[in-house]
């Protein structure tokens, strides 16, 4: 498959999976275990080369531009391959046009600011691409599930109502439209899993000692609140799938496929960028014929 045709494969593979409306959805309605039509794992990994291959061209583009930015967004329960999608399907881009941001537990710092302060100090500069392993919605995810959590937080009390979602979802969308605005285009995945394939997961993880590490009983703990977290999820998605700044329900159950689909559409956003390497102007041009002349010549 030659590059230029994989922009069309890529749309393919990914439109499916894009929620730009929110209200319909249901997330009884997406299954984990999809994969398309593509057949095969083999399958998937030929294709995913190439998207990696444009990926590279693509990013190197971006850079050269220094005009557009593109923040990645990657939620899902533990286990969902967040991590993973991230290592394959940005194997291929240059580490110095890439920045990959962790957002654990807040700190005193920053629960003294709102809660969008820390993630607004991470979004990517002109020209990379910045990856966000869980992110501010985290503040309508774990915090909602978890009630204590959002009475830690140092806002006041006054401001902790009942209505404090649907100020959150409002307060996001806002957010991520004044990026849109400034150049920095938003994508954001949500990698579905199944409950069985989790526990799947975690067991492999326990009897790989290489994984030991990765795993904890406060794993099990959050697992316990499955439902809450499914809940939490669709309203989310429902409240905050805008046309510019989309969630696309990725299927986690195979992660050959997921890596595959969020692959396919960061290579879809971005060629829809048109990006271009710069054309120098004739005073440059001039320049590097200079340049050119004083290496022929052995002068340097």
């Amino acid at each position: 498959m030659k590059l230029n045709k994989f922009t069309k494969e890529a749309a393919r593979i990914a439109e499916p999976y894009r929620v730009s409306e929110g209200k319909k959805f249901r997330l009884k309605d997406w299954a984990p275990g999809d994969v398309g039509y593509i057949d095969s794992k083999d399958e998937a990994q030929k294709v995913l080369e190439h998207g990696t291959r444009l990926l590279n061209v693509l990013q190197e583009k971006l850079w050269a531009q220094d005009k557009w930015a593109l923040m990645i967004i990657l939620q899902g329960m533990d286990a969902a391959g967040k991590d993973g999608v991230t290592s394959h399907v940005m194997s291929g881009v240059n580490p110095q046009g890439c920045d990959v941001w962790s957002f654990k537990q807040p700190s005193t710092e920053e629960l003294d600011h709102d809660y969008l302060w820390r993630a607004h100090q991470r979004v990517p500069s002109r020209g990379k691409i910045g990856i966000f392993n869980r992110s501010y919605y985290e503040e309508v995810l774990v915090v909602r599930v978890h009630k204590k959590l959002l009475a830690a937080e140092h806002s006041p009390d006054a401001l902790k109502s009942k209505h404090v979602w649907e100020q959150r979802y409002d307060d996001i969308n806002a957010f991520e439209k004044y990026l849109t605005h400034n150049g920095i285009v938003v994508r954001k995945f949500f990698l579905h899993l199944s409950k069985g394939e989790q526990k799947k997961r975690f067991l492999e993880r326990l009897d790989d000692p290489q994984k030991n590490w990765k795993f904890s009983m406060a794993d099990i703990k959050e697992r316990g609140y499955w439902k809450d977290y499914q809940q939490a999820y669709e309203e989310m998605i429902q409240s905050t799938s805008t046309k510019h700044a989309p969630w696309y329900i990725v299927p986690a159950d195979n992660k050959w496929y997921s890596r595959l689909v969020v692959s396919a559409a960061i290579v879809e956003t971005l060629d829809a960028l048109q990006l271009e390497f710069p054309v120098v102007d004739k005073a440059k041009q001039k320049e590097l014929e200079q340049v050119r002349r004083v290496l022929l010549e052995g002068k340097e």
